[in-house]
């Protein structure tokens, strides 16, 4: 599967982002998605994830309130909306999917990254 990240941008403190992750293919439900992020000289970190159906979603704790992780499988797309934006959510984030739903960074397929970047 082939994942294509979008939606990244300059936004001050407070402010709200969507991110969309488009995948080719016609195999997308088959896939758990997730969304990381990696800030400059940091490790690449879990932000959130999705089942294959939608019903199970993880979070870590520092955006529980403020993101959302959603998907459309009739679209073959993943969102990100993110809410009350702080200048520590800047970063690069990545789309991700695999087979399986987890919390770690070891996933199978990843998309090429848009930035976020919140001034404050």
């Amino acid at each position: 599967v082939q994942l294509q990240a979008s939606g990244g941008g300059l936004v001050q403190a407070e402010g709200s982002l969507r991110l969309s992750c488009a995948a080719s293919g016609r195999t997308f439900s088959r896939y758990a998605m997730g969304w990381f992020r990696q800030a400059p000289g940091k490790e690449r970190e879990f932000v959130a994830t999705i089942s294959r159906g939608g019903g199970i979603l993880n979070y870590a704790d520092f955006v529980k309130g403020r993101f959302t992780i959603s998907r459309d499988n009739a679209k073959n797309t993943v969102y990100l909306q993110m809410n009350s934006l702080k200048p520590e959510d800047t970063a690069v984030y990545y789309c991700a999917a695999q087979s399986l739903i987890n919390t770690g960074t070891d996933w199978k397929y990843w998309g090429q990254g848009t930035q976020v970047t919140v001034s404050s």
